[in-house]
């Protein structure tokens, strides 16, 4: 399985209907791929809080609409990064589309652990409720963006779902580098899956991003990382790895469920 992660660069000087065409075009020049891979909140930038209202669009809006073309054009499966969506009954979500090589719809995806803490994200944005996963051709992927990397209970279940492939778009800052890296790692060795996590380059709203998106196998072992500018980060998979780790090495298996905490 070929993948390609496409880390993309978020200028305020570039209009939201420019950048649109622009990774469209990315997107057709990765025809020959299998999957292709976009970041988070790509269209505004994931800290442009004051720009989610006004940039929201429903799940058949421009967006989906340009890159339901793109994906049917280079014949791949698009993850198409996230969106801000302004669902029918006003509530914003961070939505995530998985888009098949016809063009079609095949997954949604709103991201259940918004970041922010008691601004931006967490009270502008609607939690998503649903573990989502999705079977291609080739695996099962399992669908997060960005700050739910830090929950390792939420991979737990997809990989209980299904998933042999973990994809993350991201728009995370370049101060937490260090966090974006280890936690990838970490969830591919613990899940005994790949992680392919993609990011942002470019500056959101005067927070700088770390870039750096990442492919992980399911030994933990980083088989391409991308730099800190606008790049393709282009790396062939093999599906089999994913269950020939968990046989050798079965530590799934040995999970133990439903620990209640201690009695005082």
């Amino acid at each position: 399985m070929r993948a390609s992660l496409i880390q993309i660069a978020v200028d305020k000087g570039e209009s939201v209907e420019v950048r649109r065409l622009r990774v469209a075009a990315l997107v057709r020049e990765q025809a020959g791929a299998d999957l292709v891979v976009l970041p988070e909140l790509w269209t505004t930038g994931a800290f442009a809080f004051e720009s989610f209202g006004q940039a929201a669009e429903p799940l058949d809006g421009p967006t989906r609409e340009a890159m339901a073309k793109a994906a049917a054009d280079a014949g791949v499966w698009l993850h198409a990064g996230s969106i801000p969506e302004r669902d029918p009954d006003g509530t914003l979500y961070n939505t995530s589309l998985l888009l098949d090589p016809s063009g079609g719809l095949a997954a949604v995806y709103r991201k259940i652990h918004r970041f922010g803490f008691d601004r931006g994200e967490a009270v502008m944005m609607g939690a998503g409720g649903d573990l989502v996963t999705a079977r291609v051709p080739w695996t099962t992927l399992g669908l997060a963006t960005c700050y739910d990397l830090r929950f390792p209970e939420l991979f737990r279940g997809l990989v209980d779902a299904g998933a042999e492939t973990l994809v993350i778009p991201a728009g995370w800052p370049e101060r937490r580098r260090a966090h974006w890296t280890l936690l990838a790692r970490a969830r591919a060795v613990e899940n005994q899956a790949f992680v392919l996590a993609c990011g942002t380059a470019g500056t959101h709203a005067g927070v700088p991003q770390a870039g750096h998106s990442i492919v992980v196998d399911p030994w933990g072992e980083v088989l391409a990382e991308a730099g800190p500018g606008e790049e393709v980060l282009t790396v062939d998979l093999d599906p089999a790895r994913v269950a020939e780790t968990r046989e050798q090495f079965p530590a799934l298996k040995d999970r133990v469920l439903g620990l209640e905490p201690p009695r005082r």
